[in-house]
């Protein structure tokens, strides 16, 4: 039960991510958010479009992985795509923001405990 309730947030923030990154890339929050000058986020509008759909990929699986069940049949699919997560963010921690460690890499490390806990 935890580990289903793990994934499926971790699938809500991706869905919030792509929306940020697809649909408000140049709101003010949303720049304020990213840390991004008004000009900056015109520019990389395309990018951050690109990054969106990504994002929703990795809900897309994770939420595939709820649907058949995350420690039933749905267990490698969700480990997959958890991993897919970490190292998203241990890279994006690394490279862009440390912030991304917490936001990103440290849920999807405590979904894969989850998962293979079977809790």
């Amino acid at each position: 039960m935890i580990a289903t309730v793990l994934v499926a947030l971790i699938a809500v923030l991706h869905l919030y991510i792509l929306v940020l990154e697809m649909f408000l890339w140049q709101a003010p929050r949303t720049r304020a958010v990213f840390g991004m000058s008004e000009d900056m986020a015109a520019k990389t509008k395309v990018m951050a479009a690109n990054q969106g759909l990504y994002n929703g990929f990795l809900a897309a699986g994770l939420i595939w992985s709820v649907w058949l069940g995350v420690l039933t049949e749905g267990r490698a699919v969700a480990l997959f795509f958890l991993l897919c997560v970490l190292i998203a963010g241990l890279y994006g921690a690394m490279t862009a923001s440390r912030r991304i460690l917490f936001v990103q890499a440290a849920p999807s490390a405590l979904g894969i405990l989850a998962v293979l806990s079977g809790l």
